[in-house]
């Protein structure tokens, strides 16, 4: 299911960010086929597209965070973050299945601070 997908897209987009972190060089469709094993347009699409369009993401987080920025937040939180955001200004999917999934993840993943920042950055986005 797509919640699953969003799952093992969170996991990549998690390692992606160690890796960056660490200066570890990674070839994206490596850490998408060890997360994956078949190929999948939904996760590519994402992944991709998060990791192409991080500075901006992260600009746009950071402009709603309040007090905050999403290098402050932990990794989880970030990627489940950035693919909430990628979503909402890059695809079709409908907002407020956008927001339940990343919530969802949040509360499996997450403190309950960083589940209420992403759920107010999203919020704020949407509205604007």
């Amino acid at each position: 299911s797509r919640s699953e997908l969003r799952n093992i897209i969170m996991v990549i987009l998690y390692q992606i960010d160690i890796y960056e972190t660490r200066g570890v060089p990674f070839n994206i469709d490596e850490v998408i086929k060890e997360n994956l094993n078949v190929d999948n347009e939904f996760v590519k699409d994402i992944v991709y597209g998060v990791t192409t369009y991080k500075n901006s993401l992260d600009e746009i987080a950071n402009k709603y965070i309040e007090g905050w920025t999403i290098d402050r937040i932990d990794k989880t939180g970030a990627a489940i973050l950035r693919m909430g955001l990628y979503e909402l200004k890059f695809t079709d999917t409908p907002e407020i299945v956008v927001i339940n999934e990343a919530i969802e993840l949040a509360k499996k993943y997450c403190d309950d601070s960083v589940r209420k920042i992403i759920n107010a950055v999203l919020d704020k986005y949407i509205k604007e």
